[in-house]
């Protein structure tokens, strides 16, 4: 029920759009800031992991938490969920001899339960007063939403455990996903200027000199959206989608696969398999233009899965989309970058539940409009 509610009501195009403007103030202030560092080094990795968190906590509990406690909560907020995803990437041995399990050898249950415990009194101190003061006042965020929200079928509500587990995966899930794929479409067109150069080009002609990007020009920037495919192609945020169990023994290219083992499936090799793609290890958005590629993220096409596919496909695809979209087109528009003299962009791996560069992506932004109240 909770996957059917996110995916079905809470990303319907309708809510998405509702909350726009939460997702709109945030990036406003993250290009404010990076005006503010012109011509300075920035970290790619950390301007994004908080402009998309800053997003998410916006849509969350919108404006519920003001001035220095919720400047406060947020950090921490922003700390709890940082850890939590280190936690989630570590190898534990238990996944492959189960016995081991109650012994907690790693300690990674224990962690887990701490940092899950330390999410909870954050989820706690921004629900209680919304559920106390027992307000007609809406605040037109998801929390709202979550909190208003009864079953079509059987009239009941949402448990505030159920609120609490939703909002969790939701949050930590979009957040190290979405920030990551940022990170590495920057890298890779810092290390193709003509591919950064056709990008800002198409920006231009679409959005103006003179204005800011907003979500409706989506539609009107298609190499964008290739660039945007040709990184998950090669970098997918998740490189081992969610494994699946057989429901009964089968043979599959000669393999023989029991019933109930746990089969992971390989994006990032198949995104790489010179059968399937031509010249997989070169980075050519190209592939992704024209009638004869229109490669989408719905999972229809098993070449090309950075999703997942199926019914375990990714939930939050659809704000995870609008969110890197967004934030990638508006960076670009408003920003020249360049990596410091003599240094160049590398793509070595760090493989986790989440594909990170080995090491995070320096750059130098300088303004790229004339109109400097654009960026206040």
């Amino acid at each position: 029920m909770l996957r059917r509610i996110f995916v079905h009501e809470m990303q319907s195009n309708a809510n998405l759009d509702a909350f726009y403007a939460l997702r709109r103030n945030q990036v406003k202030k993250s290009i404010k800031d990076v005006y503010g560092k012109n011509g300075t080094t920035i970290d790619v990795r950390m301007l994004a992991y908080s402009t998309v968190i800053n997003m998410m906590t916006s849509m969350f509990w919108g404006g519920t938490l003001e001035g220095d406690i919720g400047a406060n909560i947020n950090a921490q907020f922003r700390d709890a969920v940082s850890e939590l995803l280190i936690i989630w990437g570590k190898p534990n041995i238990s996944d492959f001899f189960p016995f081991l399990a109650s012994f907690d050898i790693q300690g990674i249950q224990g962690d887990m339960k701490r940092a899950s415990r330390w999410m909870e009194k954050i989820f706690d101190f921004v629900i209680d007063p919304r559920t106390k003061n027992n307000t007609n006042i809406s605040n037109n965020d998801f929390l709202d939403f979550l909190l208003e929200f009864k079953d079509h079928e059987t009239r009941k509500s949402l448990s505030r455990p159920q609120i609490k587990a939703l909002s969790c995966d939701i949050v930590i899930g979009g957040t190290g996903t979405t920030s990551t794929s940022f990170e590495w479409t920057m890298a890779e067109l810092m290390l193709h200027p003509e591919v950064m150069k056709k990008t800002q080009e198409e920006l231009t002609k679409v959005v103006g000199d003179a204005n800011v990007v907003e979500e409706y020009h989506f539609h009107k920037l298609p190499y964008l959206q290739a660039v945007v495919k040709e990184t998950l192609r090669l970098h997918p945020s998740a490189p081992l989608l969610l494994p699946r169990c057989p429901s009964q023994t089968c043979t599959l290219g000669g393999y023989t696969i029991p019933k109930g083992a746990k089969v992971f499936l390989n994006a990032w090799a198949m995104h790489r398999d010179s059968q399937l793609w031509e010249n997989p290890y070169e980075f050519r958005p190209e592939r992704f233009v024209g009638d004869s590629n229109k490669l989408d993220f719905s999972g229809n096409k098993f070449h090309y899965i950075p999703f997942g596919s199926g019914r375990r496909m990714c939930a939050g695809l659809h704000l995870g989309e609008r969110m890197l979209m967004y934030t990638l087109a508006t960076f670009l528009h408003m920003f020249h970058w360049k990596v410091p003299d003599g240094e160049k962009p590398d793509t070595g791996e760090k493989f986790g539940i989440v594909l990170e560069k080995s090491t995070p992506l320096i750059v130098i932004p300088t303004p790229r409009l004339n109109n400097l109240k654009l960026y206040h």
